[in-house]
């Protein structure tokens, strides 16, 4: 196999980190994972996994119907309740599939692919510094030292290796803020599986059901002049939550009146990196690109960095005739992976960063307009709206390729320690 022999320290375990791990792995590395948690867990929250993120699984051996749900449509409804437009999402189920997920679950089977695969994953590793260049090391905290040949940054939006690279970041509050919360399913809930995403002043808020319909998953963004930090670790009052909604329907009230423990995210614009790779370092998923979660794009832009970061190395370093040969190709190759992804992932953020203000409008003659021309466009051209994003979802980065035979993967029942 291709990078048989590579020592590559992979620092987070979250989706893109432990995407990367079984991906390397599987084309034979011998990977480590720095986790500075003593549990890999997740605060609880769905998302959604669209055809380009479901390919990068299925190519991995990870079949996404075994942990989420097939998503049938994407619904826009105004804050009364009435449906703007329904976009049909059965095209999208004749290649990878459209799936709704409970953030553990997918994290849970991911986890277990790259264990399984070979990768170590290693917990309260709390990195302190790295060093970049030719010859990367990794300070822990702890007092250890590991020089791998490699070293790739998973570690979110506060990246420790991006700092290493970039300096630190300066992201701009984009006036928005943003509430997640899961509360359990009744039977007055919508029945389809669909995603739901009901549009007011200044605020929309999107629901859809998680782990077969026992949990419906809530996502509020607001615009509002007061700054709010930029982290989903940040526990909010519900009743906050339920003021900002209060002149929505009946629908909403209420999904707002089950939730007891909610979490606030202040939405802070970040820089996609100008530079994705220093010496044998590299940047993945949010570390590099950071997005608004208007496109519902992060995790599956993540997957794809991971998938298209194992490839570029295994294809550089394919050709190496001794270990010195194969380590003079790592930078190169970390070169084609960032010129392969880049201009993807700013042309997704860039989506996403003018989806915000469709859903807001503000004047009602305006929001009428904008929402009788959605429903006209549903009515004569039912397909027009969603396959103006085929170059997102219709994008596969694997070609089809399966590196693994389906793994049964455990769905989460909690903190995933070993």
């Amino acid at each position: 196999m291709p990078l048989t022999g590579q020592k590559i320290t992979i620092i987070g375990a979250g989706i893109g980190g432990l995407a990367a791990a079984r991906a390397l792995a599987l084309r034979g590395a011998e990977v480590t994972v720095l986790e500075q948690a003593e549990c890999i867990r997740e605060v609880g929250a769905g998302l959604q996994i669209s055809p380009n993120g479901a390919a990068v699984l299925r190519a991995l051996g990870l079949r996404p119907e075994t942990f989420g749900m097939a998503n049938s449509a994407v619904r826009l409804l105004d804050l009364r309740g009435r449906t703007a437009l329904r976009m049909d999402l059965a095209p999208l189920a004749e290649s990878s599939g459209y799936y709704l997920c409970h953030r553990a679950d997918l994290i849970a089977a991911l986890a277990h692919g790259a264990r399984e695969a070979g990768a170590r994953v290693r917990l309260l590793q709390r990195v302190d510094e790295i060093t970049t260049g030719a010859a990367p090391e990794i300070h822990i905290a702890n007092r250890a030292r590991v020089r791998p040949a490699l070293v790739v940054g998973a570690d979110g939006l506060h990246s420790r290796l991006r700092a290493a690279i970039l300096g630190e970041a300066s992201p701009r509050f984009t006036g928005q803020v943003c509430w997640r919360a899961v509360v359990p399913a009744t039977p007055e809930d919508p029945t389809r599986p669909e995603a739901r995403v009901y549009m007011g002043p200044g605020r929309h808020l999107v629901s859809y059901p998680l782990r077969g319909g026992q949990l419906r998953n809530i996502v509020a963004v607001e615009e509002r002049a007061e700054w709010a930090p930029d982290s989903w670790s940040h526990e909010d009052d519900p009743e906050n939550l339920r003021r900002a909604f209060a002149g929505f329907c009946p629908e909403v009230q209420s999904l707002l009146a089950r939730v007891t423990r909610v979490n606030l995210w202040g939405l802070h614009r970040h820089e996609v990196a100008p530079r994705w790779f220093a010496g044998q370092t590299a940047l993945l998923g949010d570390a590099a690109h950071p997005t608004l979660p208007f496109m519902a794009q992060g995790a599956n832009l993540a997957l794809e960095d991971a998938w298209v970061l194992a490839a570029s190395l295994a294809e550089g370093l394919s050709g190496a005739a001794t270990p010195e040969a194969a380590r003079a190709q790592i930078e190169p190759s970390l070169a084609a992976y960032q010129a392969a992804r880049r201009p993807r992932a700013e042309r997704a953020i860039r989506a996403a960063n003018r989806n915000a203000w469709k859903y807001h409008l503000r004047f009602p003659p305006l929001r009428l307009a904008a929402h009788t021309a959605l429903r006209l466009s549903g009515a004569l051209a039912p397909g027009a709206m969603l396959h103006q994003f085929d170059w997102l979802y219709a994008h596969d980065v694997t070609g089809g390729q399966r590196l693994a035979p389906d793994l049964d993967c455990p769905v989460s029942e909690g903190d995933l320690c070993p």
